[in-house]
């Protein structure tokens, strides 16, 4: 499908306040993480996200059917479940470091699916995953040989993959009814947490920074990933989404005064390069397309 440019760019910006907010979720993370369990953040988080959309969702259930939306959100809110659940377990075995770089690994896999099985691939798709692959190399450091625990995140990589080819293929469901279906088998994480660590509690002042996580980076931010995926193709979208850790990189030098070494500089800059050469050749094919359809 064709797309214009205008189309095209308003779907690059949402995709970009989507990183934007994932990218400064990682300091308040950091926080969140220092007074409360991974399980509990994990779920309490996803909670505040689908009560802050359940007024939405009822008022529009009254009016439409939603169901094909919910199970949309549902499919992929269960992938999305077991990808934090791989990448915290594998993180648990390997380097922080390690752990970011294969994560971020889950640009190849959208790629492939989307140049073997869509055989809808470009020259500037396939420079831009080089050019990224590299940054992302540079920027996180990642270190030593292939253990368990890379392994483990490697999977939780290929889920993270599946969830951007979902939210592609849902993308023409309501994006905020979408994204508070996609929160529901997050919040079964309290299973285990209240199993493994009893009741928990959480202290007030956390609640505006859990709060935060919810609302801002889980619901506006996922709802404008349904949005902004429905105007830009995955492999493109993968790519603008390794923008992540930069944006993550930026405010934590900014806020937690975090130096940033002329190698991750390099890695910054590259990932830039990336998704700007991957866009040239996809825009001027639309220009060209949009000129051609008024002729």
């Amino acid at each position: 499908m064709t797309r214009s440019v205008s189309e095209r760019g308003l779907g690059i910006l949402a995709l970009l306040g989507t990183v934007l907010l994932w990218g400064s979720s990682f300091t308040a993370i950091k926080v969140t993480v220092s007074v409360i369990s991974p399980l509990t953040y994990v779920w309490l988080r996803a909670l505040i996200a689908f009560l802050g959309l359940t007024p939405y969702v009822l008022y529009v259930s009254r009016h439409s059917s939603i169901k094909a939306w919910v199970k949309g959100g549902l499919v992929t809110g269960a992938v999305f479940a077991l990808g934090l659940l791989f990448q915290g377990w594998g993180t648990k075995y390997t380097s922080a470091s390690n752990s970011a770089f294969i994560t971020g690994l889950n640009v190849v896999f959208v790629h492939l699916y989307v140049g073997v099985v869509r055989r809808e691939y470009s020259v500037g798709h396939g420079l831009g995953l080089l050019l990224s692959v590299a940054g992302l190399y540079l920027l996180t450091s990642p270190e030593g040989g292939l253990g368990v625990g890379d392994l483990l995140v490697l999977v939780s990589a290929v889920m993270w993959a599946a969830q951007v080819l979902l939210v592609d293929r849902f993308s023409a469901s309501n994006p905020a009814i979408f994204t508070w279906a996609e929160m529901i088998p997050s919040i079964f994480f309290f299973v285990p947490d209240v199993t493994l660590n009893g009741i928990p509690r959480i202290p007030i002042t956390l609640i505006p920074v859990i709060t935060y996580l919810g609302l801002a980076c889980a619901d506006a931010a996922f709802t404008l990933q349904v949005f902004g995926q429905r105007r830009v193709d995955p492999a493109s979208a993968a790519l603008i989404f390794l923008l992540e850790p930069v944006v993550a990189t930026v405010i934590a030098t900014i806020i937690l005064r975090e130096s940033v070494t002329l190698v991750k500089a390099v890695g910054m800059t590259l990932i830039l390069v990336a998704i700007v050469a991957s866009q040239y050749e996809v825009l001027r094919h639309a220009k060209r397309g949009g000129r051609d359809n008024t002729a």
